[in-house]
């Protein structure tokens, strides 16, 4: 297949700047033998007792920081991913680039030393004993170059979904970001429950693919677990005939990934799973899931999951009926076109 079967015109005034007031305001997508507008706050008419939510429980962390190399040049870091208790991989946008074991001084005098570059990546090594209590006293919210503004304060609870546990992510899982407290819990009382997984989400989900046949794409690797007790879950309520619905494509790429050997295991690794239209899902019958960028790996994903066709309908439909797009718009509840 090639990339230009994956793109779309998509108007400017559409890409979601703000989220809405509340989480659960958000607009819901439903194909079924014609597409339903609705609402998320919604939900429940589309699942049922015994369908099982899995959501990503990353945390993200403010990965995006400003400072100046030692000739004075400004220069922004953002970063890829949590190395250890002081180093990072990241990307760093200046004038110049920074030489291997200079020093960048951070806005508030604390600094960072570059000890390393490979694939485009820096390693670099802050010089502190807490690099998460440096990052949310100097950090920003990192939020997509898609929104065109600075980050503020109703972003750092915005930007994160209420299940967020574990840091690490870069950017949010942002299917997860339509759930409050009390939906989840009217959900639970109607015996639809939920679990969790963990997939730290890297800067990379925003690069659009760049090559014409989609095969020969890279995917970027991510770190993602399972634990035991979401196994069974699932897999309980597999047996039951629930219905595994994946909050977002990280869920459904960390329960794919898991279940790469035909089972689903408990599972602590990178994942450079691709999947596009032809890949068999063993696992996830439903989806959530945001709208994505054109040819993105994520509209791919989407694609494999309810058929190309379809996917551009339903596009085209919500571009017509102005629902808004990426990582603060809204969303749809998809099911696996050969779901069982």
């Amino acid at each position: 297949m090639k990339l230009t079967d994956f793109d779309f015109e998509l108007p400017k005034s559409l890409i979601a700047q703000n989220p809405p007031k509340n989480r659960t305001d958000s607009r819901l997508l439903v194909p079924q033998s014609t597409i339903i507008d609705s609402f998320f706050h919604q939900i429940a008419s589309f699942i049922k007792p015994g369908d099982l939510l899995v959501m990503n429980n990353t945390r993200v962390i403010p990965a995006r920081l400003f400072g100046h190399k030692e000739s004075g040049g400004k220069v922004e870091i953002m970063i890829e991913r949590l190395l250890n208790d002081s180093q990072v991989l990241a990307m760093i946008k200046a004038s110049r680039a920074p030489q291997i074991e200079s020093f960048i001084t951070l806005e508030n005098g604390d600094k960072a030393q570059v000890i390393g570059k490979e694939n485009g990546f820096y390693t670099l090594d802050f010089l502190t004993d807490s690099l998460l209590d440096l990052l949310n006293n100097v950090g920003h919210i990192p939020l997509p170059p898609y929104i065109e503004r600075s980050d503020n304060q109703a972003d750092l609870e915005r930007y994160q979904t209420i299940f967020a546990k574990k840091d690490g992510a870069v950017a949010a899982p942002t299917a997860g970001l339509h759930f409050d407290k009390k939906l989840l819990a009217s959900l639970k009382t109607m015996g639809i429950d939920h679990c969790f997984v963990t997939l730290h989400v890297g800067a990379g989900t925003f690069q659009p693919v760049k090559v014409d046949e989609i095969t020969d794409h890279k995917m970027h690797s991510e770190y993602f677990e399972i634990g035991q007790t979401t196994v069974d879950q699932i897999n309980q309520t597999k047996k039951n005939g629930g219905r595994i619905i994946a909050v977002g494509t990280t869920a459904v790429r960390s329960i794919e990934s898991a279940a790469k050997s035909g089972k689903l295991k408990a599972v602590q690794e990178e994942t450079d799973i691709f999947i596009y239209p032809g890949y068999e899902f063993k696992v996830v019958d439903m989806m959530i899931t945001n709208f994505h960028l054109p040819k993105s790996s994520l509209l791919m994903l989407v694609s494999a999951f309810i058929g190309q066709e379809p996917m551009m309908e339903i596009y085209q439909h919500a571009i017509e009926n102005k629902y808004r797009f990426f990582s603060y718009g809204d969303a749809m509840l998809l099911e696996r076109y050969n779901a069982k």
